[in-house]
């Protein structure tokens, strides 16, 4: 198990800072120790007060984490003061402690976290200690007193920075065009999608990232496009909390939960083809162009979020052939599940199966709430799934367990069973058939 020591101040959010980092380090398989440099007072809504805590307190901190553990590698974040940070340096190079700087100065949400006289004891001090320095667009411009802007810009900030004393340098591109530029002597691009999405503690987590990826003895180019992924990822799963809607906490965590979430609906589906498999009386309710069924992860919102039966389910000489079940398999699967969670985001199962009046009826005898929509009327220039659906339950006034249409010219009428997960639709599919 490595071990990192960050060095940083405590966000009150939790989205930043030692926190952030912390969380990160779990999420890698680093075991996370910390010295805490300041209090912050903050949300979503910016910084509202700090309290620098002692030197003397922070040292001793170090001193507690390093005197016991192996400490693999060091990270900085939020340093606050010229006082701190010359401590911090003379413990760094006592302990010989492998360094990774995040120039922190402002919080995403608004506030200072370095005062401006202690900029130049940070340079002097800590970049020549740092395996690598890793700046944003607006700390790099302070740093290098110059405008960063675009990736040329960042160039020249980088080569300054390296200039002033630092090893290696990446400028991260959050804030211009999504590309990271790392600077040792030569310069090396790291490209990545730019999340237009705001979010708080992509710096903290980003540079711890970087730590953990070097302690576990990755190259600095290959640790960088690591943490690359890795933030980019707690962005895209980020959480909507606080009151700044605009504003996201960035989720360390995401992907591992993410993975987890995925596993227990391709799970589920399985499940639920295998109850399906079981039931003789289901072929009766494959329509012709064959069914299939599905079920969304959480908070999806395309269809490679959505797991189905590769392929479709389908009779074969009063048999069924299934396909994997695997995300994104099945378009139309996807759609209507995916427009019914814009109304309710619990119901994440569906499937289609053949429509008939006695069919219909059997839903009904079970007590099943219906909604239909009718394709002549459906508008010129709109996806019949997403309208038919929409249209149903906005109709209806809640999501329903069946959505149904007559079909039209070329299109065969259907029934739609929705429900909370797969086997829940297979449950009521199950029940429909049996009836």
């Amino acid at each position: 198990m490595r071990c990192i020591i960050s060095i940083a101040g405590s966000d009150s959010g939790g989205g930043a800072g030692i926190q952030a980092d912390l969380k990160t380090f779990a999420a890698l398989g680093i075991h996370g120790t910390c010295a805490i440099t300041a209090i912050t007072a903050q949300n979503t809504l910016g910084v509202h007060k700090i309290h620098d805590l002692p030197v003397e307190f922070i040292v001793d901190q170090i001193e507690s984490v390093v005197s016991d553990f192996n400490v693999d590698y060091a990270k900085t974040g939020m340093l606050y003061s010229d006082d701190i940070i010359r401590a911090i340096a003379k413990k760094i190079r006592k302990y010989k402690v492998p360094l990774v700087v995040d120039p922190v100065m402002v919080a995403e949400a608004g506030g200072s976290l370095l005062r401006r006289d202690a900029i130049s004891a940070m340079v002097d001090e800590l970049f020549p200690l740092a395996t690598v320095v890793t700046p944003n667009a607006f700390e790099a411009g302070v740093i290098a007193d110059t405008k960063v802007i675009d990736q040329e810009s960042a160039k020249k900030a980088a080569t300054k920075i390296h200039n002033l004393g630092a090893n290696a340098v990446i400028v991260t591109g959050g804030h211009i065009d999504g590309i990271d530029v790392l600077y040792d002597g030569g310069f090396k691009l790291i490209g990545g999608e730019r999340m237009e999405r705001g979010a708080h503690g992509t710096g903290c987590t980003y540079s711890a990232a970087i730590a953990a990826y070097l302690a576990n003895g990755h190259d600095l180019k290959n640790a960088a496009t690591k943490a690359k992924d890795f933030v980019t990822s707690s962005i895209r799963t980020g959480l909507n909390v606080g009151r700044d809607n605009s504003m996201i906490m960035v989720n360390p965590l995401g992907l591992i939960l993410d993975g987890a979430e995925r596993y227990n609906v391709l799970k589920d589906v399985r499940k639920a083809v295998a109850l399906l498999e079981k039931c003789d009386e289901f072929s009766s309710l494959i329509p012709e162009v064959g069914s299939n069924i599905g079920m969304a992860i959480k908070g999806a919102y395309s269809v490679r979020d959505v797991a189905a039966v590769r392929g479709r389910i389908v009779r074969i000489d009063g048999s069924r052939a299934t396909l994997e079940v695997d995300f994104g398999a099945s378009n139309h699967v996807a759609r209507f599940i995916l427009e019914t969670m814009q109304f309710n985001g619990e119901f994440r199962g569906g499937m289609n199966i053949k429509y008939g009046p006695d069919v219909l009826s059997r839903c009904k005898k079970l007590g099943l709430a219906i909604a239909s929509f009718d394709r002549g009327v459906e508008p010129k220039g709109m996806k019949t799934m997403e309208w038919g659906i929409h249209t149903a339950i906005k109709e209806f006034g809640s999501v329903p367990d069946i959505v149904y249409d007559l079909g039209s010219v070329g299109k065969e009428a259907m029934i739609r069973v929705l429900g909370f997960s797969a086997t829940d639709v297979a449950q009521k599919v199950i029940k429909i058939a049996k009836r």
